[in-house]
């Protein structure tokens, strides 16, 4: 029997967020293995993954979940800190995957210990978009602790082996998966208007190039005209995109925000006319594996490890280029044939990746650290 711990450090510091989704998905197919024992330990907890998580699958979740507040954020880390070490000692555990990264172990102990590093976003952009941040600082000191490190990509796995000189020996690459959302009956109409729309998921800071998009739209007549942005989660538009939808000359009604949970977001993907992933750099990406699951044709970045997702399934452009996104999105948009093409591409490519295949690959790496 292998056993197999999580950290709490992804759940005291996220609500929602694919990190957590991540580890939520890995452990649920990795405890359908009758040789592991998987824990995840978070004495107090923010994460609504790991809440549903604990609901359904009774004693695989070891803490309490505790409502967002502001600024106990670092509170609730400090003692799911100090509740956790003294938990996983009782556990004496094989494995200790860590969640996120801590200058310091979370557990001193003899386990192995593996790490998931997402992306090398903080080394590639440290003064454009993450000046004075320690994400960076820990993120090293997590990775030359660690007995071995999986990539959910082979740009994440190049990128980190440059930048931090790690024997690639150490180092093995396990695609993520993604959750099949439903609607439950939603429709995107009902929630956002008829207007027809271009979505956009997620995050609009920095290097996820919200101002990108907005600026290839402005620019378009006929998007302007046809079509609106709709946003999904994020939380509202900040002062700073209103300002930079007065100065583009454009209403708060060609932006639409909205929140919600996974039954909305999968009536808006189906409702879209197209979904748009504008980012400079992603270590890889599950928003588009859900758009293409979901039938909605997407336009996306040519950078980074998005092309080794997407593959065939997508319509590209470079995102430092205002005419080349616009251009993407219009060729799609004026093109029924196109948007069929890849609604039946994405249906397709989607089929590569799935949480089972990252829990076996995952699987296979913890049993040979515990021989």
């Amino acid at each position: 029997m292998i056993k197999v711990i999580f950290d709490y450090q992804a759940f005291s510091l996220q609500q929602y967020g694919g990190i957590s989704r991540y580890i939520c998905a890995l452990a649920e197919n990795l405890s359908r293995s009758p040789d592991v024992k998987v824990q995840i330990l978070a004495p107090l907890y923010v994460n609504q993954y790991l809440r549903d998580l604990n609901s359904s699958h009774v004693g695989m979740v070891r803490g309490v979940y505790m409502h967002p507040l502001p600024r106990l954020g670092k509170w609730v880390a400090n003692i799911s800190s100090l509740f956790f070490a003294v938990a996983a000692n009782g556990t004496c555990p094989d494995i200790v995957h860590e969640t996120y990264y801590s200058g310091c172990p979370t557990y001193k102990g003899s386990a192995a210990r593996v790490l998931m590093v997402h992306d090398m976003i903080h080394e590639r952009f440290p003064d454009s978009f993450f000046p004075n941040d320690p994400v960076a600082k820990n993120k090293a000191l997590a990775i030359a602790r660690a007995d071995h490190i999986f990539c959910n990509s082979e740009c994440t796995r190049r990128d980190l082996i440059e930048t931090c000189n790690v024997p690639e020996s150490k180092v093995s690459v396990t695609y993520l998966g993604y959750d099949t959302l439903s609607a439950f009956g939603q429709v995107a109409s009902a929630l956002v208007g008829p207007k027809p729309y271009l979505l956009y998921v997620g995050s609009r800071h920095g290097y996820k190039n919200f101002e990108g998009l907005i600026k290839a739209f402005a620019s378009s007549a006929l998007l302007k005209t046809d079509t609106r942005i709709v946003c999904f989660g994020g939380g509202p538009l900040t002062g700073v995109e209103r300002d930079l939808l007065t100065q583009l000359k454009l209403s708060v009604g060609d932006v639409v925000q909205i929140g919600g949970n996974d039954e909305r977001l999968a009536a808006l993907y189906q409702g879209a006319m197209a979904f748009v992933y504008p980012s400079k750099y992603e270590g890889f990406g599950i928003p588009p594996l859900e758009a293409m699951s979901l039938g909605c044709p997407v336009v996306c970045s040519n950078t980074s490890s998005i092309p080794e997702v997407v593959g065939n399934a997508g319509a590209y452009f470079d995102p430092n280029d205002t005419e080349s996104m616009r251009d993407a999105i219009e060729s799609v948009l004026q093109s029924a044939g196109r948007q069929q093409e890849l609604v039946a591409l994405g249906g397709a490519r989607v089929q590569t990746f799935s949480w089972e295949r990252c829990a076996t690959e995952t699987l296979d790496v913890y049993r040979k650290l515990a021989a």
